[in-house]
């Protein structure tokens, strides 16, 4: 008796990364109905990204392409383009060279990440487009969604989750799937948040005003 193959998950156009604040190396990632804890950079999250400071990218990136381990797990369900690990596959975070955040092969002149590992970090890997068009050298490499270790240990700057959910997150992804890097679970449209964060920093400044004028009445009552 031959079992019906399964359907695909729906296609989900954004998954969002919410975090506490901008320093937290934790948050969760929303996808759909769906909340699933991940792990961030030792820095947490910034915009303003540079090589090597540990953070998380803030931003929204598109996602490109899958690499998965052949000798370690089946072919990913997604609709994503799929290739399958080699030992000599690399990714070059060497600032100044002219494939600085590209895939290289190994051996490689200047520095670059090794993605055959020991561990099973990389044992499935989304890359995203971060820093990518137009690259800028020295704004950061390698910034993947891949396998998160045992209790979710900080990243290099990557978003990392388990294996299961990223092979459930991949089964909803597209082309024009996106990632979206906030820079607090509180502050999905920053516009607003600075706006009443102004507000409120003015009623503040008004009612310590009003506090100091009523003390001066004060103490020249008392000196009269």
């Amino acid at each position: 008796m031959k079992h019906a193959r399964t359907k695909p998950l729906p296609r989900v156009a954004a998954i969002r990364v919410l975090a506490l604040s901008a320093a937290a190396s934790q948050a969760r990632l929303a996808v759909g109905s769906m909340l699933i804890p991940c792990a961030l950079g030792r820095a947490g999250s910034r915009a303003a990204k540079r090589e090597g400071d540990g953070a998380t990218p803030i931003g929204r990136w598109r996602v490109g392409e899958v690499f998965y381990r052949m000798d370690r797990l089946r072919r990913p369900r997604t609709r994503l383009p799929v290739r399958p690990l080699s030992r000599f596959d690399g990714w070059c975070d060497a600032v100044g060279d002219r494939n600085y955040n590209r895939a290289v092969r190994h051996p490689y002149a200047a520095s670059a990440e090794k993605l055959w590992r020991s561990d099973s970090l990389y044992d499935l890997i989304l890359t995203l487009d971060h820093n990518a068009r137009p690259r800028v050298q020295g704004h950061g490499s390698a910034i993947f969604v891949h396998v998160a270790g045992p209790d979710y240990p900080t990243t290099a700057g990557c978003i990392a989750i388990a294996r299961l959910h990223l092979l459930r997150v991949l089964e909803r992804l597209d082309r024009d799937s996106i990632v979206c890097v906030l820079a607090s679970a509180g502050k999905k449209r920053p516009e607003k948040a600075s706006g009443r964060f102004r507000a409120r920093a003015g009623k503040l400044r008004a009612r310590g005003k009003q506090r100091i004028q009523m003390e001066r009445g004060t103490r020249c009552k008392i000196s009269a």
